[in-house]
């Protein structure tokens, strides 16, 4: 495992804090998609721009890269080796979705861009719930394409934060040898 992808259900389903634990337990470098996409003050970045981006992460030799983004999508999954995608319930998503803005109103995420103060639209709570149904479906099948597409690709599917919980906690945290 040093190529993976973090995807998941919906915002609010955890891929953030999910790909910074596991980046904690592994050792592997951490980038969030968010971070790529979104320049300062909420411009979004032309699909050119963002598939650069993502092609200078996926052309490194370890990486976790969280994020659904289906633009770069398919440039990811030819690079990773594990496909890690979460779902939670709808509640729960649009609870963490709301709870993450009541937590961080005014100030920048550590992963979003510099200057991209959260913030809560309603056209972003109705994107969830208008996708919820038939991202679930669509994530099914990619997991299912990827693990065809190359041999000794793995994907994981963690559903509920039990399972989540019980993964992480199989990993014990790399020591940083390069320490006294």
């Amino acid at each position: 495992m040093n190529k993976v992808m973090v995807v998941g259900v919906s915002a609010g389903a955890g891929k953030s804090t999910f790909a910074r634990r596991l980046g904690e337990k592994t050792g592997l470098p951490v980038h969030h998609l968010d971070a790529y996409f979104w320049n300062p003050g909420w411009r979004e970045s032309t699909v050119e721009e963002f598939t650069e981006k993502t092609a200078g992460l996926v052309e490194r030799n370890r990486w976790i890269i969280e994020g659904n983004y289906s633009t770069t999508y398919e440039l990811r999954a030819a690079e990773a080796d594990t496909l890690i995608y979460i779902e939670l319930p709808l509640r729960v998503c649009l609870y963490r979705v709301l709870n993450r803005w009541r937590k961080n109103k005014g100030r920048t995420r550590i992963d979003l861009a510099p200057d991209c103060e959260d913030k809560m639209e309603w056209a972003f709570l109705s994107f969830i719930i208008r996708t919820y149904a038939d991202r679930k479906v669509k994530m099914r099948g990619r997991l299912r394409e990827f693990e065809a597409a190359r041999p000794g690709n793995r994907s994981i599917i963690l559903v509920g934060q039990r399972q989540i919980n019980g993964f992480l906690e199989t990993f014990h945290k790399v020591k940083d040898e390069s320490i006294g």
